[in-house]
């Protein structure tokens, strides 16, 4: 063998009679310094990996737990130390010493942020909006020596509660209560719950944050209305209607028998006068059907007091169809991208299966700057549910009558159409337009008398 031949490739072909075919090995001879230039240039690539995870490392742990004060303390150290013994100046390399001293003592401090075990209960998880909410925080240590003194934070909504730690033996438990005031409509969070180390002057700062969180389900008011069966809204539960079906309960004339009808249906005795087969004919009765439809377009209330005085109208028109044992649908526009909004039209249906699920699906509503109109929203309601009888559309006071008047006319001719506009500033009154009834509230009560009203005449 010359010796060039030792930086060639050797290629061996080994055939298997295992039967799965040939097999191709591919290796490479080389020089000792060939082979030590390689191991270092894998080393030295794994190294160059391990530092740059460790500073990224280093750098999110920094983020978190260095605070702005101590940042400059840092600085403080680095510059003093530095300038100090680069040019002698004693008074820098006090500073700067006193500066690492500091950092160096708040070090401690950090210690036993996963010494405790956080449990966070409420005491329910439903309210009203307005109201408030109890709960109880534990607080246990679950090592074996002595925990110092901390703090935990517990979000609220947007908000921050803090709770102070006393100084905990290994396995002792701290309790306290949480009271939570009065919230505003919507789902809040509460938690998790996030022990907080840090020093008594605030350079360093360590948290961690346990998995236990909460979705509060705050209601919006209502009020308690009049049954829907009689006044403003007709009850079509059982009564016939003007189409003419071959079988039913309302008995409407006796006709000729034609191809397909049913022989149960035969009237024997008009048969027996008139010589012909004849057969029974009936008005079709439906069930009565509900929809509530909440205008949740930013451009279609005042501000956000009205807005929640339209959902808590809406709410309570559709708690009071439910206890009513009403197929009701709870109907709000969807977000569109204004992009497709000429072209995508969507709704969205609240659960109506239950008081409480309903009350659900109305703490998520909120203003929604692209969606559709009102009279949009009624016309795909209209389009997609047959058969509806009634239809109550809840506005703001910056919808015209108008357009109001437009959303009423998406709807079948037999449907009752009630608008109910909610304008703080109005006087409550009623009044009947062209196939719509208008009926303006200035406060969630109002809803009750002029409901009432419409059931006395």
């Amino acid at each position: 063998m010359s010796f060039g031949e030792e930086h060639l490739t050797r290629t061996t072909v080994a055939t298997s009679t295992g039967g799965r075919g040939d097999e191709t090995a591919t290796s490479v001879a080389g020089g000792s310094g060939g082979r030590s230039l390689v191991r270092f240039v894998v080393w030295w690539t794994r190294a160059w990996r391990a530092f740059g995870a460790a500073t990224r490392a280093s750098a999110a742990w920094a983020a978190r737990t260095v605070r702005p004060a101590g940042a400059l303390v840092a600085l403080a150290a680095t510059a003093g130390l530095g300038v100090g013994l680069a040019f002698g100046w004693v008074e820098w390399m006090i500073a700067g010493g006193a500066s690492l001293l500091l950092l160096t003592a708040s070090v401690p401090f950090l210690f036993g942020a996963r010494a405790y075990d956080v449990d966070l209960t409420l005491s329910r998880e439903h309210v009203t909006a307005g109201q408030g909410i109890t709960g109880r925080v534990e607080v246990r240590n679950v090592h074996r020596r002595t925990a110092l003194p901390g703090a935990i934070d517990i979000p609220v909504g947007a908000g921050l509660v803090e709770f102070g730690v006393p100084l905990l033996r290994g396995g002792q438990t701290h309790a306290q209560d949480l009271e939570i005031p009065g919230l505003r409509r919507g789902i809040v969070t509460v938690g998790p719950a996030t022990t907080v180390r840090g020093d008594p002057i605030g350079l360093l700062r360590r948290e961690h944050a346990f998995a236990d969180v909460h979705d509060l389900y705050v209601h919006p008011r209502t009020v308690v209305l009049p049954t829907m069966s009689a006044g403003l809204i007709r009850d079509l539960e059982g009564l016939p209607t003007r189409r003419l079906v071959d079988a039913d309960m309302s008995f409407h004339a006796i006709r000729e028998y034609a191809p397909g009808d049913a022989r149960r249906q035969v009237h024997w005795k008009s048969t027996a006068k008139t010589g012909r087969l004849m057969v029974r004919q009936y008005e079709e009765s439906r069930r009565s059907r509900m929809a509530v439809v909440l205008g949740v377009g930013a451009g279609e209330h005042l501000d956000d007091d009205e807005f929640e005085l339209a959902v808590s109208c809406a709410a309570s028109l559709g708690l009071r169809a439910i206890r009513d044992a009403r197929d009701v649908e709870i109907v709000v526009g969807a977000e569109v991208p204004r992009a497709v909004r000429s072209r995508l039209r969507s709704i969205r249906r609240l659960p109506a299966g239950s008081p409480r699920a309903m009350l659900d699906g109305f703490s998520g509503v909120t203003p929604l700057e692209a969606t559709m109109p009102v009279a949009d929203v009624c016309r795909l309601v209209a389009e997609s549910g047959g058969g509806m009888s009634v239809a109550l559309v809840v506005v703001g006071s910056t919808v015209p009558l108008a357009r109001l008047q437009q959303a009423a006319l998406a709807f079948p001719a037999d449907t009752v159409v009630i608008a109910v506009v909610c304008d703080e500033r109005a006087h409550p009154r009623m009044q009947s337009l062209s196939g719509l009834t208008v009926l303006t509230i200035g406060t969630l009560d109002d809803l009750t008398g002029l409901l009432h009203r419409g059931a006395a005449s």
